[in-house]
């Protein structure tokens, strides 16, 4: 259970006074409650909770291979005294995010799409650019007192956690109404983003990168945003609801048309030419990287949900959808308004606790009186559902519809209905009933189902992607996909027979 959420709080509001600083980028005086000392000091703190919330990507020779490339554009920069930290996060989402005091991020979910070491550069070139123009302090000021990160709870959300009491409802919420979406947003203007797009392609040009592959990397962005709603049509579903990167960014259209009109202005500035874009290299970076779900984060196979290291599965009833959290794991039904949300009991509660049922509902999650019922699940897991009033650590009242059960290896589940109001429970019951039922200990052909998928290296066929689409695990527009990790998705034009292209095996 595993997504890509950044949750840190950026205390800017701590400083008693604004201080004033230059901006290495524009030369211009500004006010700020964050100079650079505390720019490194919150970057520091944040950057622990990343890698706590996020994992690192355990490949030592893809994160020197990044970090090395991070590090030439860094110290051609506006800010080359900074200490830098390039890490590739252990995620599958499609993103890339910077933390003031020079601490960039990429994901593994975007590196697949990339397809040279040139593009990497403009996606850590823009991250950068966002570091050297101070454009998260800038936004610290303007929200000194508010925290400086992104938010994905919808009212929504607000009203599931009301109605159930069940923990982590609302944040949850907030990832359904963005699946499908590529990426999550960062909380920058839409002035910075266009400003880090042409400091991205600046530092390019600095260091002999054709700034082309700026427009290059925008391109991937705009394909992910056809991809999903194709995606979601073609499986019947709404299109995602905001354009591009989520509505605080400008539309990929208008990030494409500047940053051509950028790449053109620069590379007329550069006559002798570019170096090689690092095709050759690049591919050989991630050949083999892990796509999609990992075994640390469980694995969604279509209906199913593995997680080999808890050793459980679980299956969504037909028309729901499965919404994979970094804290809980979510089976959210067509409507989307009724879900079965998967959390594993803290430890710490266990502690105060213990591992009774009866104990956990009663002193850990507030319940009182109610209905209790005792099951089995999978056929030897022991389960208590129970429905009726709680207490929340705040003194509030609720009432809680939720099942414990104890895992195959000691952990202990709390499965949680969660409906946008009562009739909307009432309709989803028996379908909740019925994932709560399909709780199992993995069997033998489980295992094998929950392998991780990896990028591999083939030469083009002569059958195109159609061709290699017909012995692709990927189960949704197969064909569409090996285009999109490819750079071929849009009327682009296809590799060349014996290209090496990036396969999901």
């Amino acid at each position: 259970m595993k997504m890509l959420r950044p949750t840190l709080l950026l205390a800017a509001a701590l400083l008693a006074a604004c201080a004033s600083v230059t901006n290495p980028v524009t030369g211009q005086r500004e006010l700020t409650v964050m100079d650079e000392k505390t720019e490194i000091a919150e970057g520091a703190k944040a950057h622990q909770e990343v890698l706590k919330e996020y994992g690192v990507l355990d490949d030592p020779a893809l994160q020197a291979y990044v970090s090395g490339v991070g590090q030439k554009l860094a110290a051609s920069s506006h800010r080359a005294k900074l200490k830098w930290t390039f890490t590739v996060l252990d995620s599958p989402q499609v993103n890339a995010f910077a933390l003031p005091g020079g601490y960039v991020y990429i994901t593994r979910g975007i590196m697949a799409y990339l397809d040279s070491e040139a593009e990497l550069a403009g996606v850590l070139g823009h991250e950068i650019g966002h570091v050297t123009a101070r454009h998260g302090a800038q936004q610290a000021t303007r929200q000194a007192g508010a925290s400086v990160g992104v938010g994905l709870a919808t009212l929504g959300g607000a009203l599931l956690e009301m109605a159930t009491g069940v923990p982590g409802i609302a944040q949850a919420a907030g990832g359904v109404a963005q699946v499908g979406a590529a990426g999550l947003v960062a909380s920058y203007s839409r002035d910075q983003e266009l400003q880090a797009d042409q400091l991205g392609a600046e530092y390019l040009v600095r260091n002999h990168y054709d700034p082309a592959n700026m427009v290059e990397v925008i391109q991937v962005l705009k394909d992910q945003e056809r991809f999903a709603a194709d995606a979601a049509k073609a499986a019947g579903r709404a299109p995602p609801a905001a354009p591009g990167w989520l509505a605080s960014h400008p539309s990929s259209d208008q990030r494409l048309q500047q940053i051509r009109g950028s790449a053109k202005r620069l590379a007329a500035g550069q006559p002798a030419g570019w170096d090689d874009v690092g095709r050759e290299r690049y591919l050989k970076a991630i050949d083999g990287v892990t796509f999609g779900d990992s075994r640390e984060q469980g694995v969604v196979r279509g209906r199913q949900f593995f997680h080999e290291p808890l050793g459980i599965a679980i299956t969504a009833p037909q028309g729901f959808r499965i919404v994979n959290d970094s804290e809980q794991l979510m089976l959210v039904n067509g409507a989307r308004d009724a879900a079965l949300v998967m959390r594993v009991v803290p430890q710490e509660l266990l502690r105060k606790t213990g591992t009774s049922h009866d104990a956990i509902l009663r002193q850990g999650l507030g319940a009182s009186g109610g209905r209790s019922e005792q099951l089995t699940l999978g056929g030897s897991l022991p389960a208590t559902h129970y429905v009726g009033p709680r207490r929340d650590s705040r003194g509030q009242t609720g009432t809680l519809d939720a099942t414990l059960v104890t895992g195959p290896r000691g952990e202990v589940f709390l499965l949680g209905r969660a409906a946008r109001d009562a009739a909307a429970l009432d309709r989803a019951r028996p379908a909740l009933r019925e994932a709560e039922l399909s709780f199992r200990p993995m069997s033998a052909a489980d295992r094998i189902a929950a392998r991780p998928w990896q990028l591999k290296l083939v030469p083009y066929p002569a059958g195109g992607f159609a061709q290699l689409a017909r012995s692709s695990p990927l189960t949704e527009l197969p064909e569409q996909q090996l285009r999109l990790l490819n750079g071929a998705y849009a009327g682009q034009p296809e590799p060349k027979p014996g290209q090496l292209v990036k396969v999901v095996q």
